[in-house]
């Protein structure tokens, strides 16, 4: 039994010294919230680190983001989406009274399938919602062809996507808005926030404004929003975190390299998707297809007796959340079958071999 468990995601904490320089300036200034000088120069820092021309406001979570994106877009009605992501896909239309339509997913690739989305739209759809499921591509251009054809608002949940460049450019440039996730157990991470990016400085602007209940100054107000202000602590930490992401970047692909040399002749388990071509992916999960979900649940079991904990993501289906008339079969199964394996970025060489070594005996 290993010493300590080995969970399906660890988060990075930089040097403490160095936060705590951070932390010195807040105390110096006194200046807690309310878009700080570290909130804007991790703002910057995002803009500049994707290469967008337009600029990152940060969000105090993602599913904030989510939601600001449905009003800043004027989306109350239909919207499709997909049944394999993280629940916040789902539950952020819902709480703001959308509608919800799921469509199913490519199998190699496990985004949104658009010919299903097509098939799926109706007089009352007014956006698509689609997921970068482990930071893997979309399909944007087929997706950007259904919304324009049908007029509807394209939403990413990019909350995985952080520094994926797809074709030369940020996936971040893609679609109406997208949100990114800077959780604690994502690779970039504020311990808690997001950021979000739009394509038109309109939407943009309404965004900047919406985030911060609606204020234009002191006594007057654009319109209605919400509070979703990322603190000063939370930017000094994603500052603090920033300098150290292409180590974080190398470790977590030098994990990935290990896992698949593992399981380089096993055949009742696989890699559970094919990175899209012309694909620059930041290694964020490591999930694999079992063979069936009997043997998964087997796995799981074994693994736990090893203090060994992956994750069944996305397991159950969304669907769960919200009636839909579309049958989504391909989802339904890999939600069975996949198992997203320890990953992070501290990760050692010898918690791989053990989660490697643990796996391939399971699955004898």
């Amino acid at each position: 039994m290993n010493p300590r468990p080995i969970n399906v995601t660890e988060p990075f904490l930089p040097p403490l010294e160095e936060y705590v320089e951070y932390l010195k300036g807040i105390w110096a200034r006194n200046y807690l919230t309310n878009q700080g000088p570290l909130v804007r120069e991790l703002e910057q820092k995002l803009q500049d680190y994707h290469r967008l021309s337009l600029p990152v406001y940060c969000v105090a979570n993602g599913a904030l983001g989510l939601q600001i994106a449905l009003k800043a877009l004027g989306v109350k009605g239909e919207v499709i989406t997909t049944p394999f992501s993280y629940v916040a896909t789902t539950s952020c239309p819902l709480w703001e009274g959308c509608s919800i339509k799921f469509a199913d997913i490519e199998p190699d690739h496990l985004t949104l399938d658009p010919q299903a989305v097509e098939a799926a739209i109706t007089p009352k759809t007014e956006a698509i919602l689609a997921t970068h499921v482990f930071g893997n591509p979309c399909d944007v251009e087929a997706l950007e062809v259904i919304a324009k054809k049908h007029g509807l608002a394209l939403i990413y949940d990019a909350a995985h996507a952080f520094s994926v460049i797809y074709k030369g450019r940020s996936i971040l440039e893609w679609g109406d808005v997208s949100m990114v996730s800077m959780h604690a157990t994502k690779l970039f991470h504020s311990i808690e926030g997001g950021f979000m990016v739009a394509r038109t400085p309109a939407i943009a602007a309404k965004i900047e404004w919406m985030r911060r209940f609606g204020h234009d100054g002191t006594d007057r107000f654009h319109g209605v929003g919400l509070n979703a202000k990322l603190s000063e602590f939370h930017a000094a930490m994603g500052l603090s975190v920033f300098k150290h992401l292409p180590a974080i970047l190398a470790q977590r692909a030098s994990v990935i390299a290990k896992y698949q040399t593992g399981f380089a002749e096993q055949r009742r388990v696989c890699p559970a998707f094919k990175l899209r071509g012309d694909t620059t992916w930041n290694h964020a999960y490591y999930p694999v297809l079992l063979e069936s979900e009997a043997l998964l649940l087997r796995v799981m079991e074994a693994l736990a007796g090893q203090q060994i904990f992956p994750r069944r993501y996305f397991y159950p289906l969304l669907d769960v959340l919200g009636p839909s008339a579309v049958a989504c079969p391909v989802a339904g199964d890999r939600a069975r079958r996949i198992l997203c394996l320890p990953l992070w970025s501290q990760m050692s060489p010898d918690s791989v071999r053990c989660v490697l070594n643990a796996l391939k005996t399971s699955i004898k």
